[in-house]
């Protein structure tokens, strides 16, 4: 993953959303000329300001995700293990915000996985909704969508993106690519105001109260 992001080069100016605890934060800095950082939960950009240096150039933003409204347009919009978490009736009106955010020519970067035990499927392998614990034993009912990359490619390519997703070890996978001339977008679908998130096991604990506004502790 680390490689694939260095070799996207995510240069000018970089939105990152559901930024969690900052684990992909320092690596776009070596990149971009500056980062715009927003989540829902308040604990985890505390994390995240402390993993980059004094005087970066980074504004973190605590926001919710599904209805914060970019102030300026980016380069770069990155999502790191964030897009299993958006339930699927919002899919469309979240990538409507995406496509708002972007500059002309500006791209996107985000890293992903499938990652689901058969023991979280609580109502069945065809829900989204699982059943995940988190480090203290307490049990929470979110949304992980199980996209396999070629299905999500074409979902998005139904919207207009022309963004290639790229499987990798396990159940990662990343996906690069553009606004497509023909997507639509915020204010030609409807807006939502909640979404579910959730946490992969091995990295961390997020704020479980940021969880449906917006928060990622996802990483590598």
């Amino acid at each position: 993953m680390n490689e694939a992001i260095d070799a996207f080069r995510p240069a000018g100016s970089v939105l990152e959303l559901a930024c969690g605890p900052g684990t992909w934060t320092p690596q776009l800095l070596r990149h971009a000329g500056d980062v715009t950082a927003v989540d829902a939960s308040p604990a985890m950009l505390a994390i995240a300001a402390r993993r980059v240096p004094d005087g970066a150039p980074v504004r973190f933003v605590e926001a919710d995700l599904f209805t914060w409204e970019p102030d300026r347009r980016y380069d770069v919009v990155f999502m790191g293990c964030w897009i299993s978490h958006v339930p699927a009736r919002r899919f469309e009106s979240f990538w409507s915000m995406v496509a708002t955010a972007l500059a002309p020519q500006g791209r996107v970067f985000f890293v992903d996985d499938h990652y689901r035990t058969p023991e979280e499927l609580v109502e069945g392998p065809a829900s989204s909704t699982i059943q995940r614990r988190i480090p203290d034993g307490t049990a929470y009912r979110i949304v992980k969508v199980p996209y396999e990359p070629a299905a999500l490619e074409r979902q998005l390519r139904e919207l207009g993106w022309n963004i290639t997703v790229t499987p990798t070890a396990g159940p990662f996978f990343w996906g690069a690519g553009k606004l497509g001339c023909s997507t639509r977008r915020r204010g030609s679908a409807p807006w939502a105001s909640v979404a579910e998130a959730a946490v992969h096991p091995a990295c961390g604990l997020a704020d479980p109260a940021g969880l449906a506004r917006g928060s990622s502790s996802d990483g590598p």
